[in-house]
């Protein structure tokens, strides 16, 4: 064969980290790639998990159940509502008599009309 499929590689190149490396990668390739993948994924879950914990009490915080105290008290700031009267309200209100207003478009925006 005219040429080799090995490249010639000095001692002092063969001495260098990427050297060592490329040799590494070659014999195990699981150690070098695989596990240190695994380690940030799993490492990953369990660092994540406190933060998720620490989302769920800050939302349970927030949203909590009321006391008896606070259920009586909710409902006293209210307007009592009256069908009639609301449905009298709105039909006193014209609704004939309106004006279409152009809104103002923004810079660069097309206006519809044709």
């Amino acid at each position: 064969m005219a040429f080799e499929s090995k490249k010639f590689r000095s001692s002092a190149e063969s001495n260098t980290f990427g050297a060592r490396y490329r040799a590494l990668m070659a014999k195990r390739p699981f150690l070098l790639f695989g596990l240190p993948f695994l380690t940030v994924i799993i490492g990953g879950s369990f660092v994540l998990t406190p933060a998720t914990a620490i989302r769920y009490e800050r939302h349970d915080r927030k949203v909590r159940t009321m006391t008896r105290d606070e259920e009586l008290g909710v409902g006293q700031q209210r307007r009592k509502v009256d069908i009639r009267e609301e449905y009298y309200r709105l039909a006193s209100k014209d609704l004939d008599d309106w004006e279409q207003k152009r809104v103002k478009r923004l810079k660069g925006e097309s206006d519809g009309i044709l």
